[in-house]
């Protein structure tokens, strides 16, 4: 044996009450676990950890997660490490880096500068793959060829297969253009991928019919995958965008994982009892649906992204040239204060709750922390004029954090059967969103320790074995003889997010053990040099 915890509390992820035992490690899976009522000898090993008032689950798995380049960038990687997350879910919201051409990685680069970084012209990071296959190499081999921080799976985004397939029009894509993203999605699953997101308030994802996203999911369908999408509003008509999605994938046969499942903005203020009733009913006759949640009120995005679809149609270079043209930006004002943007989930833009979260120029760094309106009033101005100044001036870099979440809902949701945890973490920016650092710790102290929102197995069950089981990983969320030792130590009495709004990159506390594959990434409570993550590939069996 390696490792042996001795005397801990075994919270194994299934749901079912805890237990102490001595778990015992080898060869980067779970040996033995004697329990404290078993007779005969207890493991011995290498090291022995006591760990008497230390909670032992399996690791935690964010299943919506930002971390395409920060993985490759960031060997430390501990915004994730420190919280116990020991696999991503990345590809997100219809929005990343493979499959691509040379002509699309620049316009997607450009396009999600704000969620990502490594805008054009940046070196940090060698961007020497173009399919999805190439960039899972690529995370295998790391810093070095030692691997990354934590594992990372892979979700094909819909947005940039539309980018690479038809371009920026806003119009139906021909027969010709549907097979060419079938095949690449297909391509991309045989390669490793779980399956396929979309961001359907993001450009230009969001101008797929639902005729054309069926399509695609029949394909993901063919290889026993998941969508995951960011559907067409979390704010006016919600229920029907959730609706919608849920019909979609019936359609195609396809699993569905519904991302950051809010609901959101004034309108839908109490309202999450009649989402769950909406999810029930399709669980009730048969669809396989799941989705994640982060556990603060606020979102997190790109100020561009509250733009109408039409004035982002083209790519962030028309973008630019539409908000420069007074004329247009008049509309766009028009669209977005009156009416309700799209990009704004239908809902006219309250200036005050949009907060200035970071921006991709150094030299704009007093707007962040602000408001629009709190920006514009210190400027003598209205809050367009200044959200335009910073649209053009940091070439749509800009992040924001939206203010618009409520407690209820987010307490309802959290509570479903189908419910997972994810940080929906954007680490970019001079003032991130806490949940980056804070989102697994704040479940575990929050809402179990503090609120009794959930009990502590079933909280653990939420952030473990299903998403493990939506994933369809066969060793992993559970402590069990046999699987990954990709596990956390923590203590239930003090485990806490550190990470506010103010202090957003604090780490967290009472997480003191993280392993992955047995080896300590987290000891002590302290990063190690341990890269012991890679790509977890699906090699999933063709249907049809």
């Amino acid at each position: 044996m390696d490792t042996v915890f001795r005397d801990v509390r075994v919270i194994d992820g299934s749901g079912g009450p805890s237990y102490r035992a001595d778990v015992a490690l080898a060869d980067g899976r779970i040996a033995e676990i004697h329990r404290e009522t078993d007779g005969g000898p207890r493991p011995s090993a290498a090291r022995v950890v006591a760990a008497d008032g230390l909670a032992l689950s399996p690791g935690f798995i964010d299943m919506h997660a930002h971390s395409d380049l920060a993985l490759l960038r960031d060997p430390s990687h501990e915004a994730k490490a420190a919280q116990g997350v020991t696999l991503e879910v990345i590809g997100q919201d219809g929005l990343s880096y493979a499959p691509v051409d040379d002509t699309t990685l620049a316009e997607v680069r450009a396009q999600i500068t704000g969620w990502n970084g490594s805008g054009p012209g940046s070196t940090d990071i060698d961007f020497d793959w173009r399919t999805v296959g190439e960039y899972l190499d690529r995370l295998d081999h790391g810093f070095d060829g030692a691997g990354i921080a934590v594992n990372a799976a892979y979700l094909i985004p819909q947005g940039t297969v539309r980018m690479l397939t038809v371009g920026w029009d806003d119009r139906p894509a021909t027969a010709d253009e549907i097979a060419q993203m079938r095949r690449l999605v297909a391509e991309g699953l045989e390669q490793g991928a779980v399956g396929l997101s979309s961001g359907l308030t993001y450009t230009p994802g969001m101008y797929a019919s639902d005729a054309e996203l069926t399509e695609l999911c029949r394909e993901v369908a063919r290889y026993d995958g998941y969508y995951c999408p960011h559907h067409r509003s979390y704010g006016a008509g919600a229920l029907q965008a959730y609706e919608e999605m849920v019909a979609l994938t019936r359609e195609a046969g396809c699993a569905l994982h519904l991302a950051h499942a809010t609901m959101n903005f004034g309108v839908n203020k109490g309202r999450a009892p009649e989402l769950l009733a909406l999810l029930d009913r399709a669980l009730d006759t048969g669809a396989d649906i799941s989705l994640d949640t982060y556990p603060y009120t606020p979102g997190c995005t790109t100020l561009v992204a509250m733009l109408p679809s039409w004035a982002s149609e083209g790519g962030p270079e028309a973008i630019l040239a539409r908000l420069k043209d007074d004329a247009t930006a008049e509309r766009i004002r028009h669209v977005m204060e009156v009416e309700g943007a799209d990009g704004c989930h239908g809902v006219p833009i309250e200036w005050d709750t949009i907060e200035i979260s970071g921006v991709s120029d150094p030299g704009l760094a007093g707007c962040v922390g602000k408001t629009i309106a709190r920006s514009a009033a210190e400027r003598g101005e209205r809050p367009w004029v200044t959200a335009r100044r910073l649209l053009v001036n940091d070439r749509l870099g800009s992040t924001i954090l939206q203010h618009v979440g409520h407690e209820e809902n987010v307490r309802e949701i959290m509570r479903h059967r189908v419910h997972t945890g994810g940080s929906d973490g954007i680490l970019q920016g001079y003032k991130p969103h806490p949940r980056a650092y804070g989102t697994f710790p704040q479940y575990l102290g929050k809402y179990v320790r503090e609120l009794g929102v959930l009990t502590l197995e079933d909280c653990v069950a939420h952030l473990t074995s299903r998403p493990a089981a939506r994933l369809r990983l066969p060793d992993r969320g559970l402590v069990r003889e046999g699987y990954r030792a990709d596990l956390v130590l923590f203590d239930p009495a003090t485990v806490t997010a550190e990470s506010t709004f103010d202090a957003p990159r604090t780490l967290p506390s009472g997480i003191p053990h993280v392993l992955i594959d047995g080896r300590f990434v987290i000891e002590d409570g302290r990063r190690t040099a341990v890269l012991a993550g890679r790509s977890v590939r699906r090699t999933p069996a063709r249907r049809g």
